[in-house]
């Protein structure tokens, strides 16, 4: 069992900043991409911010220069921080991972729950 769990999040408002987080657990032999994804209300779900397990990094265009992701591979964790938040940027943003729980298997995706973001104008 793999399991991502996120922390961070609230209410924030714009012009600010905002830090999320997102460790994973269970029986992990390795990780490969990590990345953040939003759901804003009306939309589809969107990659917001990528990582790769070689150290390469992706963003929408709409967050380029505002957010910042990075990884600690030894703690299996992402973070997102975010700065110069909008109200645009309101929406639940969810972790995903590519995960093997063994050197032998397949990686699979999984998912953490969501945080709720805010931000208010």
């Amino acid at each position: 069992q793999v399991q991502l769990v996120e922390s961070g999040g609230g209410l924030v408002q714009a012009g600010g900043s905002l830090s999320i987080s997102c460790a994973a657990s269970g029986s992990i032999a390795r990780i490969g991409f990590m990345g953040w994804y939003r759901q804003i209300p009306g939309k589809r779900l969107e990659l917001v911010a990528g990582s790769t397990s070689g150290g390469s990094t992706n963003y929408v265009d709409s967050v380029k220069g505002r957010f910042t992701i990075s990884r600690d591979n030894a703690k299996k964790t992402v973070y997102l921080l975010m700065n110069s938040l909008k109200p645009e940027d309101t929406a639940v943003y969810y972790c995903n991972a590519e995960v093997a729980t063994a050197w032998a298997r397949p990686m699979n995706d999984y998912w953490g729950q969501g945080t709720q973001v805010t931000v208010s104008s």
